[in-house]
């Protein structure tokens, strides 16, 4: 869904996705830069992946393990990961319902719904 531009959103009007099971996303995007907000059920993981997206991931709340590179960290509300484009990761949420906020440069082209003909 393509949303108007303006400068102030709630997330609270921006529509929600439903990408995996148990993962719903919410996103906003200007030219050059994207902000997506997951939901994301206990107990579900990400698969490990990389882009070559600049991505940076605040968990805004619940208990987040990440995979980065070879490494993991355990991550929780107020915690940043900052990944440079074509790092390996991915997460698996612990035990409650986690909220991540990621953001992208360049935009996640891939994320964008195909325009409707």
């Amino acid at each position: 869904m393509s949303l108007p531009a303006r400068a102030q959103w709630s997330w609270d009007a921006v529509p929600r996705r439903c990408v995996a099971h148990g993962i719903e996303r919410q996103m906003l995007h200007g030219d050059r830069m994207m902000v997506c907000r997951l939901t994301i059920a206990p107990n579900t993981a990400t698969p490990a992946h990389q882009h070559e997206h600049e991505q940076i991931t605040i968990v805004e709340r619940g208990r987040v393990r990440f995979l980065v590179g070879s490494d993991e960290r355990l991550c929780q509300a107020g915690d940043v990961v900052v990944l440079p484009g074509g790092t390996w990761h991915g997460c698996t949420v612990l035990d409650e319902e986690s909220v991540l906020v990621d953001i992208f440069s360049p935009i996640r082209e891939d994320f964008l719904e195909a325009p409707h003909q």
